[in-house]
């Protein structure tokens, strides 16, 4: 069988202190492997485009707003196989295999388990349930791959939304399709639980989801957000 070209694609907004680090992670990582591409979708006012421009990757200049960011590198893609990878999110050695494998027999879509880059019982909990099969339970750090046919059927990231765009997608994938979730744990960074409380986080993480549920605007969820996450 023909092995289908995966685009690894990655937003970034002002990542200028961990981009470097990250690029040389996923380098190391897919360093051999065939049939892989890497895109960054920058909408940087630091110099993260810069210090990704002396990487081996291609760099897509796009307008800020992680729906829109994702798009944009959706559209220069080759790939058959879209994977969209946050730039504080180190996925397994075997995520490539593990990817191809999954599609290869028929899942279409999915997500990685997730676990922190924290040994804190709370933060070791909240990943451990990553792996139910509970729309509650997915967020964007868990990544996301799904058949670029698919992406292109369901008219990718919904543009209108500034927050809970992972969220969404993942909705509409599941209304159509069984969504898959491989065994293997991406690594995420847990600076943003430190900057804002572990426990607070999480409450206010579930609060976005009640107020997205109860079909708040993305203005009035979006207000909320910036105002109690730094």
């Amino acid at each position: 069988m023909r092995q289908q070209l995966l685009s690894i694609i990655i937003p970034t907004y002002n990542e200028e202190a961990i981009i470097a680090g990250f690029l040389q992670a996923i380098l190391s990582i897919t360093k051999n492997k065939t049939m892989v591409e890497i895109i960054v979708s920058d909408a940087s006012t630091d110099h993260t485009a810069e210090i990704v421009s002396a990487f081996p990757v291609t760099l897509c200049n796009s307008a800020k707003g992680r729906s829109r960011q994702m798009n944009s590198g959706a559209a220069v893609a080759r790939g058959e196989i879209f994977y969209f990878l946050h730039a504080d999110t180190i996925p397994p050695v075997t995520f490539i295999e593990d990817i191809r494998a999954a599609v290869t027999a028929g899942k279409k879509a999915g997500c990685f388990r997730m676990h922190f880059d924290d040994t804190n019982p709370i933060m070791e909990l909240y990943g451990w349930f990553t792996r139910f099969p509970l729309q509650l339970c997915r967020g964007g750090d868990q990544s996301l791959f799904l058949e670029k046919a698919l992406f292109t059927a369901i008219k990718g990231f919904d543009e209108s939304l500034t927050i809970m765009e992972d969220f969404d997608i993942i909705s509409r994938i599941k209304h159509g399709m069984k969504f898959h979730i491989i065994n293997s744990q991406v690594t995420t960074s847990s600076r943003k639980y430190h900057d804002n409380g572990i426990i607070r986080l999480q409450f206010i993480f579930g609060t976005i989801h009640l107020m997205y549920a109860l079909g708040c605007s993305q203005k009035t969820i979006t207000y909320y957000y910036r105002k109690h996450i730094s």
